[in-house]
């Protein structure tokens, strides 16, 4: 096969991540075909990737047999890339059913695919296996402590089964695969409301609402700001070598919800009200991801300042709400470095433009 006719297939393509994957994936030439049902993805972050001569839409579920459109090239894959779950905690136990079979029926479907074609198969997992960690930070090796009866069963367990379904495969020969375990992303293309925690605060603080602390803010959290996750999904989908091991892939600078808070009003430039609410089942008190594997196989950390990325962010919310509040940070308590590549590369602006 011409690496001309070669696809990549990118489930999830049209959600938070698997938008700037798919973009950066056209940028480098790939022919991505993307599937999604559109059921908690945004469709206007298709906007942009639709003016790639080089992109495909399909709309579909990955839990329900393939269209026509996907089966009569299901041999022309290289690459598929299992990005379809619904990440937000509203989102999944909205429908705990559907979470599950998308982790696990869509995950077995995506995987006969790769099967069928060759093709290198990788999973997004998540901290989520951890659970409420009693190792901290965690690595690779932590089994975990998950509730397999709470609330968020249904996306922690979809994702610990994904992951033996996938490395099964790996141990039969049937695929060559990649397991990366994704630890809290942020940045554009968020769902303002997705109910993850950064999106919750710079919505509430940009409109002017009181910002919701759940428990006391003491829980801790790291954040990754999402073009470097999807530079390292990249990396790790090409690297050589991987063995039978997932891969860590998070921002190791650790900080409370209270921090998080606090940087977010600083950076406003203007009070907010805070108001506190009792704290989720489940909810983890510490999660902060050890990526020296990351490190050691893909040669990748994040490279985006938390503080840039929170400003590049609010930004984003600001065009998206259409708030005119002018995001600054005060000289004498943030680094105003910004990074040398644009820190927003897919805009409500730039598909308006578009």
């Amino acid at each position: 096969m011409n690496k001309s006719d070669r696809l990549t297939l990118v489930a999830g393509g049209a959600g938070f991540i698997g938008s700037h994957l798919c973009r950066m994936l056209l940028e480098a030439g790939e022919h991505v075909v993307c599937v999604d049902n559109l059921q908690t993805s945004r469709p206007s972050n298709l906007a942009v990737l639709k003016q790639y001569d080089n992109f495909e839409f399909i709309q579909a579920d990955i839990t329900a047999p393939w269209p026509t459109s996907l089966v009569t090239r299901a041999r022309q894959f290289h690459r598929v890339y299992n990005l379809a779950c619904a990440a937000s905690p509203p989102a999944y136990q909205a429908d705990p059913e559907h979470t599950m079979l998308t982790s696990v029926v869509g995950t077995s479907q995506l995987l006969r695919l790769a099967e069928a074609s060759g093709a290198r198969f990788l999973l997004t997992s998540t901290s989520e296996v951890y659970g409420d960690p009693e190792s901290h930070p965690q690595r690779e090796e932590y089994r975990g402590n998950v509730s397999c009866t709470g609330p968020r069963a249904c996306y922690d367990e979809g994702k610990r089964a994904a992951e033996a379904l996938t490395f099964d495969y790996a141990r039969s020969g049937r695929a060559d695969v990649r397991v990366a375990r994704i630890f809290n992303t942020y940045g554009p293309n968020m769902d303002p409301c997705d109910g993850r925690v950064v999106s919750n605060v710079i919505c509430q603080a940009l409109s002017g609402e009181a910002i919701t602390i759940y428990g006391d803010g003491s829980q801790t959290r790291s954040f990754c700001y999402v073009t470097d996750t999807a530079e390292a999904l990249r990396r790790l989908m090409e690297a050589d070598e991987i063995g039978m091991e997932p891969v860590n892939i998070g921002n190791p600078r650790e900080m409370t919800v209270r921090e998080l808070v606090d940087l977010v009003v600083d950076m406003l430039g203007r009070p907010a009200e805070v108001r506190n609410a009792p704290l989720p089942v489940d909810d983890p008190r510490r999660r902060k991801p050890n990526i020296d594997r990351a490190r050691a196989l893909l040669g990748w950390e994040p490279t985006t300042k938390l503080e840039d990325g929170i400003r590049a962010t609010m930004d984003w919310f600001a065009r998206e709400l259409g708030d005119e509040v002018l995001v600054t940070a005060k000289l004498d308590t943030l680094d105003r470095h910004r990074p040398t590549r644009p820190a927003v590369p897919l805009t409500a602006r730039e598909a308006v433009a578009g």
